[in-house]
């Protein structure tokens, strides 16, 4: 398939540029998997649409001030770093996507707000890329990124981040912190919302994935079989793995909240339809043609115009299904992407 197979036009006022006034107060459309059937709601009515039985699985990973700017020592101009990941076990050496990353070389140094130096090393796999690894003196632990950095607002946000965001980009369950982006279908979720939830019975439980930026990277290659995601890690508690696969033994829906859920169970199934615990790393890229061993619904966002995302949600309801209720949604207004609407596809 063609990555230009999963285009579609869409007005750029309807890229939320801000969170919805109060969260949880948001548009919902209900998506008929197999028939491509929309029908508009709002978040409110979610519990209603969910069938009793039906097992939510959510990601709690919570977002790190991930985004720093350092000073080029040999310039003195400024560089934003992405921190996706550290690579030693004394997080000293850590994985970062750079801007102007053509310029950004082994061996320069770069100073960054509360006066620590970092050198970007030699790393053969980064070659090419908007990756760079970059080595501090002393250990970065999360307590550096909360007096440096900045929430790590998609590029679709025309905007700086501001104290609003500190809140609003981050779920109100997260908990494990690693994402340098935030699980967005958690965002439409309030406490009083889980409340009612719990009230009508419905069981859920949280896997971690910790979400890199290669989810977010555009697909370059012409074929979208080309493509290699970026690594990604994820955890499956054990008591959650019984549940996922004592439900679908009992033949009871699992429903994942987001699509950084759906790469986590996907991840861990194994071929006879169960469900592995564990910690470890995914590249997994879904598109048309893959065949989904744990998820039976999802409840997702609406994604960006030929992205891994929308490809996802495409091997799931299908392509034509997919584009066709993304074009009733911008006929209806919908809101797009990280702060817009949201969508559950059953």
């Amino acid at each position: 398939m063609l990555t230009s197979d999963f285009n579609f036009e869409l007005p750029p006022e309807l890229i939320a540029q801000f969170p919805s006034g109060v969260r949880g107060q948001d548009k919902l459309m209900l998506l008929g998997r197999q028939s491509g059937i929309t029908q508009n709601y709002m978040m409110d009515n979610l519990p209603d649409l969910i069938d009793d039985g039906t097992l939510m699985i959510f990601n709690n990973s919570k977002v790190r001030r991930a985004r720093v700017y350092g000073i080029k020592e040999t310039t003195g101009r400024e560089t934003e770093f992405m921190f996706l990941n550290q690579i030693d076990k004394d997080c000293l050496v850590w994985n970062t996507m750079v801007k102007n990353a053509k310029k950004q070389k082994p061996r320069m140094h770069y100073k960054f707000p509360d006066g620590t130096i970092a050198t970007i090393i030699e790393d053969p796999k980064n070659e090419g890329t908007e990756f760079r690894a970059l080595k501090f003196e002393t250990p970065v632990l999360e307590d550096w990124f909360e007096r440096n950095g900045h929430i790590p607002l998609p590029p679709y946000i025309k905007r700086g981040d501001t104290n609003e965001d500190s809140f609003r980009y981050q779920n109100v369950y997260a908990k494990e912190t690693g994402s340098a982006a935030c699980p967005t279908a958690g965002l439409h979720f309030t406490d009083e919302m889980l409340a009612r939830l719990d009230a009508k019975g419905i069981e859920r439980d949280f896997v971690t994935l910790h979400v890199g930026l290669g989810t977010f990277l555009p697909v370059r290659e012409e074929n979208i079989e080309n493509h290699i995601m970026h690594c990604e890690y994820y955890t499956v508690p054990e008591s959650v793995a019984d549940k996922i696969n004592k439900a679908k033994k009992e033949g009871r829906p699992i429903l994942a909240v987001g699509t950084t859920s759906v790469r986590t169970l996907e991840s861990a199934a194994l071929e006879d339809g169960t469900i592995k615990a564990g910690t470890s790393s995914t590249t997994i890229f879904m598109y048309p043609g893959y065949k989904f061993k744990i998820v039976d619904q999802m409840f997702t966002n609406f994604h960006t115009p030929e992205s891994t995302l929308l490809m996802l949600v495409s091997a799931f309801a299908g392509r034509e299904n997919i584009l066709s209720a993304y074009k009733t949604a911008v006929e209806n207004r919908y809101r797009f992407f990280s702060y817009g609407d949201c969508m559950l596809i059953k």
